[in-house]
């Protein structure tokens, strides 16, 4: 086939349960640019200090927020919150629990942090808050203490938040729709996860195992990539990067002949 080996190939378990497709359960780190991002995850995984991913829609950050949980060998669940999924209404409920009542509920709930204790809190897109939570936020994690909707009490709470953005944050804070002091507490930590067309040599050995995946998957023979394929695979820019190509991969084994897939059988767009 022609693909360099898996070596820097990380594989998630089946047991994570995880709700995303099968592309979150493989990280490559094969080439250069990867390789370096490798080693500044290596050295901020055990800290307990927030961390701040970086990087295009679809390159993956919540899979490298994944794996720095595991590599932190925290107790408690990674949790995982879509910002921009959160409550217009009830937000802060959401995301920093309740003590129950009329309006929400009679029932208390814990909230996505109380979920993390002990844990990983993982905020994609955090610059979809509102500045009311962002602040809030900051607050708990600067004080270890978070206090529930409709409650006078304080309750401690302990959690690594990892946050992620496909925006450029310091940007959001000049227009004055994200908070400076937020910022500047996850920029002490700042990870960049580079777009799928500048890390070229993680395109084919992430091909190779997308469509491993697959053909076990749906009982199919596993096929070859042609020469001509994988140089197609690697010329193309990726505006959708893994997430792409994943969807490439599928509808190519899908209807790809004779056990080997041709340039034809990608559907890239010309």
């Amino acid at each position: 086939m022609g693909i360099p080996p898996t070596a820097g190939l990380i594989s998630f378990a089946e047991s994570d349960r995880s709700p995303l497709s099968i592309r979150a359960r493989a990280l490559v780190f094969i080439d250069p640019r990867s390789r370096r991002l490798r080693d500044e995850v290596e050295a901020l995984a055990e800290g307990e200090q927030p961390l701040l991913i970086r990087g295009e829609t679809g390159t993956g950050k919540e899979l490298l927020a994944r794996h720095i949980h595991r590599q932190s060998q925290r107790s408690g669940l990674f949790v995982a919150v879509n910002c921009g999924a959160l409550s217009k209404n009830h937000g802060a409920a959401e995301l920093f629990g309740h003590a129950g009542g009329r309006l929400i509920g009679p029932s208390s709930r814990a909230g996505w942090l109380g979920s993390a204790q002990g844990g990983t809190l993982y905020l994609d897109e955090i610059a979809d808050l509102s500045l009311t939570l962002q602040r809030r936020l900051l607050k708990v994690l600067q004080r270890g203490e978070v206090q529930r909707e409709g409650s006078n009490h304080s309750l401690p709470v302990e959690v690594r938040l990892l946050a992620a953005s496909s925006l450029d944050l310091s940007l959001a804070v000049r227009a004055g729709t994200f908070d400076a002091e937020l910022f500047a507490l996850l920029q002490q930590g700042e990870l960049l996860l580079p777009a799928l067309r500048e890390r070229p040599g993680d395109i084919l050995p992430l091909a190779e195992y997308f469509l491993g995946v697959y053909a076990d998957r749906l009982d199919l023979p596993l096929p070859e990539l042609s020469e001509a394929a994988q140089d197609a695979l690697l010329a193309h820019r990726w505006p959708g990067n893994t997430r792409e190509l994943e969807n490439v991969l599928h509808f190519a084994l899908l209807v790809g002949k004779g056990g080997v897939i041709e340039v034809n059988d990608l559907q890239l767009p010309v």
